[in-house]
């Protein structure tokens, strides 16, 4: 037995005691150099020193793979645990790179978000942030219509688009809205020739809009079956 001065851990600044080996001692399997007081204080090769807090007392243990929330780090005079510093992460590769985040945290970038990024998607199976479907800007109004005419009636409806520009990764990724309808005023409420001006809907106003309403959303899923079908 020897007793040596150990310098190289901050926790271990004292003289202690050691022998070749600890064979009674369970808490030294696997350690090069093991402390009755404290553990092991260096493993044999490929094992990583974990420092394992009981209340106020801290020890070491050798282990094949860090524990949740640290991450191997090696070195050529010991291969140590170290404890992942990224909020709401589970397991990391480095101390700024989770791999992955605790429940109900999405992974992205090495980062663990309670939400996607803008532009990103949460994909519940892997709880990471995918790509999203992006789109471009939207059209201008188009004209007010109804039954293809814009005149005749006081009520219409005009849309606009806008085109995907990047479709996601994975086809279960949404794409947001492409085409959208709403109500318009009709800048002439009568027209001019074939006797088209004299029609007017007998229905009772909000019958009309109802109908209107209805129909923009006909039209707003037959423009999105097309686009679809020509994509």
């Amino acid at each position: 037995m020897c007793c040596v001065l150990l310098r190289q851990y901050k926790f271990l600044l004292l003289c202690v005691c050691l022998t070749a080996s600890y064979g009674a001692y369970p808490i030294c399997k696997g350690c090069s150099v093991c402390s009755r007081d404290n553990g092991c204080i260096n493993c044999q090769p490929k094992l990583f020193l974990f420092l394992r807090r009981d209340k106020i007392r801290q020890y070491g243990e050798c282990v094949h793979d860090c524990p949740a929330g640290y991450y191997g780090m090696r070195s050529p005079e010991v291969n140590m645990c170290s404890r992942c510093r990224i909020e709401n992460c589970e397991s990391c590769f480095s101390k700024d790179f989770c791999t992955k985040c605790k429940s109900g945290f999405y992974l992205h970038k090495g980062r663990c978000f309670d939400k996607c990024p803008e532009g990103f998607t949460p994909l519940e199976d892997t709880m990471e942030c995918g790509e999203g479907c992006e789109v471009g800007q939207w059209s201008e109004w188009g004209a007010c219509t109804r039954r293809n005419k814009t005149c005749g009636y006081k009520w219409g409806l005009e849309t606009r688009t806008r085109h995907i520009v990047k479709k996601p990764p994975k086809d279960t990724i949404p794409c947001p809205t492409i085409a959208e309808s709403r109500m318009c005023k009709m800048a002439m409420r009568h027209c001019r020739r074939g006797g088209s001006g004299k029609h007017r809907s007998k229905e009772p106003k909000k019958k009309n809009k109802q109908r209107l309403r209805f129909r923009a959303q006909n039209q707003h899923s037959d423009h999105l079956a097309s686009v679809r079908s020509s994509q």
